[in-house]
């Protein structure tokens, strides 16, 4: 199928009101162009160089998420370019993006990253460093960042259980921050989580954003 074929059914399998975010990384500018000519708006890139690279070349209407690790070092790249960054994995990155934002005169919105699956490569504050940061009111005070929400990935298992009880970690998190600390942030609403293989287990589990790339554009191309 085409990448607008795909795209089209996922659109008719995605309930309303959860967001698609196209991960278009290692994928060149003209299978982007395909999904944006099919509608697509939100492109979520995991490498600051390859963003920062294809921007450019994209319509200025499209909305770029960064998804992946984010450096210190690259924030300052990145910064002109996104819309969303969703894997704040630190109060110290936090702060680095709130000074950044600011040094450009921009407001970026962000979401908190938690790291509940089994893998230690996954990054993200565990849930109690996470409700530990909200005691002390680390999360609050930006003026440059909002924070939306928070992103979590599951476990890579076959587990269904696991991945479902994951999620749902992810989504008590967000109701404890949201009923706990951030009553007073509106913008508080978004949990990211759910990819090609499960995302329909994180929809059933409350996700409002999923990442979807190769049930978009296929195996990546480099």
């Amino acid at each position: 199928m085409s990448i607008a074929e795909n795209l089209s059914e996922l659109h008719s399998q995605i309930p309303d009101g959860v967001q698609l975010v196209a991960v278009s990384k290692f994928h060149p500018v003209q299978r982007l162009m395909e999904a944006y000519n099919a509608g697509q708006r939100i492109f979520g890139e995991n490498r600051a160089q390859e963003l920062v690279q294809k921007a450019p070349l994209m319509p200025q209407d499209v909305q770029w998420h960064f998804i992946g690790k984010l450096q210190t070092n690259k924030v300052r790249m990145i910064m002109p370019h996104v819309a969303m960054i969703q894997s704040i994995d630190s109060i110290k990155l936090l702060q680095l993006v709130d000074k950044e934002a600011a040094r450009i005169n921009r407001k970026v919105n962000v979401l908190i990253q938690l790291h509940v699956a089994q893998e230690t490569t996954k990054s993200g504050f565990t849930v109690q460093e996470v409700l530990e940061a909200a005691e002390a009111r680390q999360l609050q005070g930006y003026e440059n960042i909002t924070i939306c929400g928070v992103m979590g990935m599951a476990t890579f298992t076959s587990d269904q259980e696991q991945v479902a009880h994951e999620f749902a970690l992810i989504k008590e998190t967000f109701n404890t921050l949201k009923s706990k600390h951030m009553a007073d942030n509106p913008h508080f609403t978004q949990v990211s989580m759910g990819m090609s293989d499960d995302w329909p287990l994180a929809v059933q589990q409350g996700s409002t954003i999923v990442r979807i790339g190769t049930h978009i554009f296929g195996p990546r191309e480099y």
